[in-house]
């Protein structure tokens, strides 16, 4: 069994840094890949015996979605803190609860109805379960005995219906299980016409095996980066501004110790 230190996460966010401390038997990273531009965050808290994390794609310009990304922070870990407390806790119902808070702070933040694709996943070490709501699609790739495949999805991104009710899903996480989860800026990098596509997020995550998160989030962004071709007029491309990027570039993974 082992243990892997948030801090090795290597959440470079704004506002603040995610610290979770020791997660038995899980390693959870998630990053960005250069500078932001756009409204890609991501948080994550250890509550007891309990991971929550999201990652969220907020339209517009880092600018823009920065003061409603924060607004989000503040309410995610507020109520994780308070829902998720309990030992005898329910899951599911904390889950949908937090994720009615969290689509709530978006659109109250913003004024208005503001499209955020977002997933929102809670992990319970001891019982080795994975409750999440995963609404507007971001591409979230499920690694286990089973084979490699897409978690499922509710259509209605947040940040656009206060009352919408999200309903979430269960998902067992057995030893050795990876899930990575990546926001639009990924599967939408394209060569020509060609998208780097869900797919190719697929295979990195079925070669992965034996990997930590932090190297297979770091796989997929190079990936995705690589595959991007920059018109020829780019700053990049013209040698200025190197690590310039066309929209965020973001993974999240989290892998369960196979000997656990």
């Amino acid at each position: 069994m082992s243990s892997s230190q948030t801090d090795s996460v290597a959440i470079r966010r704004t506002p603040a840094r995610a610290d979770v401390g020791l997660l038995e038997g899980l390693d959870l990273h998630a990053q960005y890949h250069s500078t932001r531009t756009g409204g890609d965050f991501f948080d994550a808290l250890a509550v007891g015996s309990r991971v929550i994390f999201f990652l969220t794609d907020i339209a517009g310009s880092r600018q823009v979605a920065d003061p409603i990304a924060a607004a989000a922070q503040d309410k995610f870990r507020q109520f994780a803190a308070e829902f998720f407390d309990a030992e005898d806790t329910n899951l599911m119902d904390s889950t949908a609860l937090l994720v009615q808070e969290i689509n709530r702070a978006l659109i109250g933040a913003s004024g208005a109805q503001h499209f955020a694709p977002t997933f929102v996943g809670c992990y319970d070490l001891q019982l080795g379960v994975l409750a999440y709501i995963n609404a507007g699609g971001l591409t979230a790739i499920l690694r286990d005995a089973d084979g490699t495949r897409a978690l499922p999805n509710v259509a209605v991104p947040m940040g656009l219906f206060s009352h919408f009710t999200y309903e979430p899903s269960m998902q067992a996480f057995e030893p050795g299980a990876g899930l990575l989860i990546v926001t639009k800026g990924v599967v939408e990098s394209s060569h020509c016409t060609e998208p780097f596509g869900a797919e190719r997020v697929s295979q990195i995550l079925r070669e992965s095996q034996g990997k930590s998160a932090a190297a297979i989030c770091q796989t997929t962004l190079d990936a995705a980066y690589g595959f991007r071709e920059l018109p020829w007029y780019s700053p990049r491309r013209l040698g200025w501004h190197r690590d310039a990027v066309i929209d965020d570039l973001t993974a999240l993974a989290m892998m369960r110790d196979s000997a656990q």
